[in-house]
């Protein structure tokens, strides 16, 4: 085997504290030796387990046996026009710079900059600015793939999957990242991305980009109460070049308040927007003040700002957040996030859904934050021990069948992993599970692929 093994330790476990075991690792400088390692992997019947950069939250990345694979050194990254060249090891922090000095910018933002690109392709990631852009699987061109039989075949958008398949309905969301997307006409792309790295491996994508706008405004914008925001939320919905909006309720402000003392003591709820503009002069800039009295908002308390630094601070305060739970989690081993996601219409059940049941069972040991313009919002519950992790494994279960019921999703953005292969049930019946499971052994007859992801068995 022309790729030597290196140490397995830094691929058994991802943000979600998930921990796995491997008995070797590999990091492949090119094509000819990936396919090695996937031809003796097929001859020994090993597992084989891709791993991105780690930062993913159910556990996809984590091998339970076998082999892992990372494409750490597939870091290619060429910008032409408005297109970019990626190699799938390349981190989205490297493409945004790249897009950047081109004055162009990648639609999706998951939070995690640090991720692979390989990897928010196959979580079919988000992100905040997916109000606007919806899911990576919306910007990619292109993908190289070599599948288990050794072939490397490149797909396109608009190329169609060569195999029959039973086609499985999918809730009506603005993203979904639940199991195998099997809407007909299915084009390849559609297939591969929210994959979770279990029918093939992806080794380049060729991904979508956009012109930067002449300028751009972001805010911090505070309420008095939670009704106050989601008020806002539904009334600015609609705003043209709006391409972000977040909510961050009481106790999430609680949480952030040592690090943010400048938070306004009265604030029980935030929303973070950035707009597109035409420039420092653009009258949507003065609309924001009649916006902010119409809704209630704590006009002079709120921030707002048009340069990238004011950008980045704002970036910073929402990401600090999430930085912070799974923070807790590595300390406790105990942390909860929810990724469910509801119809826009069922936004404001799903939050009082979730407001409702922490506040009684689970009191200042809780936050709700997130992509509220998606009706993505999480929740994250922060257990101290045995009897508060069975009490949290409960409430998500509860969540997760109260989402169904409002026609959600148990994983929007984050995938399903080994974490949520439990809910995925809740969600599909047998015949659909089934379905996946036929395009799987069509594509991994051996079932070595991302063993463990998805599927349970």
């Amino acid at each position: 085997m022309q790729s030597p093994s290196v140490d397995v330790a830094p691929f058994l476990e991802d943000s979600s504290g998930y921990h796995g075991s491997a008995d070797r690792a590999f990091v492949p400088s090119n094509l000819d030796e990936l396919r090695e390692i996937v031809r003796e992997a097929v001859c020994r019947q090993i597992p084989l387990t891709v791993a991105g950069a780690g930062t993913g939250l159910t556990g996809a990345r984590v091998p339970q046996s076998g082999w892992v694979i990372s494409l750490n050194r597939f870091k290619k990254i060429e910008i032409q026009g408005d297109v970019a060249h990626c190699g799938t090891g390349a981190t989205l922090s490297e493409l945004q710079s790249a897009a950047a000095r081109t004055k162009r910018f990648f639609g999706p933002n998951p939070t995690e900059t640090s991720a692979s690109i390989g990897g928010v392709i196959s979580t079919n990631a988000g992100g905040a600015r997916s109000f606007r852009f919806g899911p990576v699987r919306h910007h990619v061109l292109a993908l190289e793939v070599m599948f288990m039989d050794g072939r490397t075949v490149r797909v396109r958008k608009g190329d169609l999957v060569d195999f029959p398949f039973k086609p499985v309905s999918a809730p009506l969301l603005t993203k979904n990242a639940a199991g195998y997307y099997l809407t007909p006409p299915l084009q390849w792309i559609d297939l591969l991305a929210g994959s979770e790295g279990t029918l093939g491996i992806v080794t380049e994508a060729e991904l979508q980009l956009f012109p930067e706008p002449p300028a751009l405004l972001g805010g911090v914008v505070f309420f008095e109460s939670e009704k106050d925001a989601l008020d806002a939320v539904d009334k600015w919905r609609p705003i043209a070049g709006l391409r972000l909006m977040e909510s961050m309720d009481e106790q999430s402000l609680r949480f952030l308040r040592p690090r943010y003392p400048d938070i306004p003591d009265c604030a029980r709820a935030a929303l973070l927007i950035e707009q597109d503009l035409t420039g420092s002069d653009d009258p949507e800039v003065d609309a924001w003040l009649d916006r902010l009295e119409a809704q209630g908002a704590m006009q002079n308390e709120s921030w707002f700002g048009m340069t990238a630094a004011e950008r980045e601070r704002f970036r910073e305060f929402r990401h600090v957040l999430p930085t912070m739970m799974v923070d807790h989690g590595r300390r406790s081993g105990i942390k909860y996030g929810s990724d469910f996601a509801v119809p826009l219409s069922r936004n404001r059940d799903l939050y009082a859904y979730y407001r409702e049941r922490c506040e009684a069972l689970f009191p200042a040991r809780f936050a709700i934050f997130g992509h509220v313009g998606d009706a993505n919002v999480h929740v994250n519950l922060l257990a101290s021990g045995p009897e508060d992790a069975g009490l949290a494994e409960s409430l998500m279960q509860d969540f997760a069948r109260y989402a169904i019921s409002l026609g959600g999703t148990i994983a929007a953005e984050h995938g399903v992993g080994k974490h949520k292969t439990n809910l995925l049930r809740l969600m599909y019946s047998d015949q659909d599970i089934e379905a996946m499971k036929a395009v799987k052994r069509h594509l991994d007859p051996h079932w070595l692929l991302g063993r463990g992801t998805i599927f349970d068995v």
